[in-house]
């Protein structure tokens, strides 16, 4: 077959390059568009059938611009090795290569990168990236004098503008109609929706100069006049969806560690993003999720910041991907893959880490109002069997695998309603610290997930689905709280009036920033008492 690739011109290299984009890379968009087909009553199958060839004088246009000598190999053998990843994960998970999920990418840890790894994502790497890029090494590719060279381009080029022109003179008001009804059909085509996000991710965060930073909250003042300090622990989850928590009614008992605690259930709460690296800085940012802008929020204070200010003692402890910079200014803690030998393997630990490094902490925090992070891994995927220790492996079979598509969906469901059960655990473990230390302080939890998670419904897998097309799986989470008696009393939070907001629902991270600075009982210019979840349920 090598021996076929000899003697290529410029051309014939730039046209069997974009008939195997078309035919391999575009698979996950061409379903797409069958899905858009299945729902019309009336389908002009010969436009249906012009787009194979539409993306293949559009792909050879723009390839014929890279396909010059001393760039063509190097430059196509990046692209194509890019392409076979970003496919597999297109075809295989369903997962939209856009600017959120660029960032997300960029801010993976190694641990957490090495959980995508199996023979599934591995044989598809060497098949549709490796050997492809084998071919184009080994392409004997022909260039004729710059001058021809540069006619018999501009020709080719120009043929498959007309190619274009022509379908579009038959076809513009299908492509238009089809593409509204179907605008999610753009971002799936390889390999242009993801250089296009790889490249705006890189404008903004690498070649724009930064901004000025902006402190805000500097006015916040504690107004608490109580003698006993607050201690309140927020635990931020990971890749929950309320879909499968029994408090909002799935018909397992994922909740069975907490349900006599009296933990106040948040109903219909909604997460600021589909990805840890949009929604864990917007959910404690200032902005809502309608106005957030990452480049933004990197330059101003968060609500851990405005606390602070209001001299608020403060850490941070995480056992996931880290805090995405909002910690920044407070003391933190990740921990050590290596810290625990019978909770910690040295790629990734147990929740249960996390329920140690408090434990040493209330020993050792000052008779001050407080706010302690959890950051836990909770139900991070596709890896979720290593979520849970045998002791808490409940709903069997499960899925021991990574390549989650391979599972069935009674496996693939048991595993992860395993992870939650097992933050349910994590959950009840806080609760009985804090209980603990009830001499000592007025106590509460707060529970929040980052977001939600996709099983196989709709074809899709995982997250990251960009937020306008993301499913509830992805959009829905938990939020959960908890309160002791004193703390109830002493900052006059009516629990009943709470119990009854919260069953009301209508809740998103939005809420976070003010509901946090309301029930550390922090003022400041930058506190919206409409945001604040607990303000019309105290006196």
């Amino acid at each position: 077959m090598l021996a076929r690739l000899k003697n290529l011109n410029s051309i014939q290299f730039t046209v069997i390059l974009s008939i195997y984009y078309v035919c391999v890379f575009n698979i996950p968009l061409f379903q797409i568009i069958k899905q858009g087909v299945d729902k019309q009553a009336d389908v002009n199958m010969a436009f249906i059938a012009s787009m194979p060839l539409f993306l293949f004088f559009a792909l050879s246009f723009l390839f014929s611009l890279f396909s010059v000598k001393y760039l063509a190999k190097p430059f196509f053998i990046i692209l194509t090795l890019m392409s076979s990843s970003v496919f597999f994960a297109a075809f295989q998970y369903g997962v939209v290569f856009d600017y959120g999920m660029i960032e997300n990418t960029f801010q993976t840890n190694q641990s957490e990168a090495t959980t995508y790894l199996n023979w599934a994502s591995v044989v598809n790497f060497v098949v549709t990236g490796i050997i492809p890029s084998l071919f184009i090494y080994k392409a004997n590719i022909q260039y004729k004098p710059i001058t021809k060279e540069l006619l018999h381009k501009a020709l080719f080029m120009l043929s498959m503008l007309a190619g274009i022109v022509v379908i579009a003179m038959f076809y513009y008001q299908n492509y238009v109609a089809f593409g509204r009804n179907n605008d999610i059909m753009k971002r799936y085509i390889i390999p242009t929706y993801f250089i296009g996000s790889t490249v705006k991710y890189l404008k903004i965060n690498y070649l724009q100069e930064p901004l000025a930073y902006k402190q805000i909250g500097l006015d916040a003042k504690n107004t608490t006049d109580k003698a006993k300090p607050n201690l309140v622990i927020l635990v931020v989850g990971e890749t929950a969806r309320a879909a499968n928590y029994a408090y909002y009614g799935y018909d397992r008992p994922t909740n069975a560690h907490t349900k006599e605690q009296g933990i106040v259930v948040f109903k219909d709460t909604h997460s600021c993003g589909t990805a840890t690296a949009v929604s864990l800085p917007c959910m404690f940012s200032r902005m809502d999720r309608d106005n957030y802008n990452s480049r933004r929020e990197r330059a101003q204070d968060s609500a851990i910041d405005v606390l602070n200010h209001a001299g608020i003692q403060l850490e941070w402890l995480d056992n996931d991907s880290g805090c995405k910079g909002v910690c920044q200014n407070i003391e933190s803690i990740t921990i050590d893959h290596n810290s625990d030998p019978k909770l910690c393997n040295g790629e990734y630990c147990y929740d249960q880490v996390l329920l140690n490094e408090l434990g040493k902490r209330l020993k050792t925090i000052k008779d001050e109002d407080t706010l302690l992070v959890l950051h836990i891994i909770g139900s991070h995927g596709p890896t979720y069997y290593l979520r849970y220790p045998e002791k808490y492996r409940q709903f069997v079979p499960d899925c021991q695998r990574s390549d989650i598509q391979n599972c069935s969906h009674e496996e693939l469901v048991n595993t992860y309603d395993n992870t939650i059960l097992y933050t349910d655990f994590i959950l009840s473990q806080v609760v009985n610290k804090l209980k603990a230390t009830s001499a000592q302080f007025d106590t509460a939890m707060l529970y929040i997930s980052d977001h939600g998670e996709s099983l196989g419904e709709k074809g899709m897998y995982l997250h990251g689905t960009p937020y306008s097309f993301a499913p509830d799986e992805q959009t829905k989470v938990p939020f959960l709280g908890w309160f002791s008696s004193g703390f109830a009393e002493q900052n006059h939070l009516n629990l009943a009036c709470l119990a009854k907001e919260a069953n009301k629902g209508g809740f998103s991270h939005d809420n976070l920033f003010d509901s946090l600075l309301g029930l550390m009982n922090v003022r400041s210019e930058v506190y919206r008492p409409k945001s604040d979840i607990f303000a019309s349920c105290r006196k």
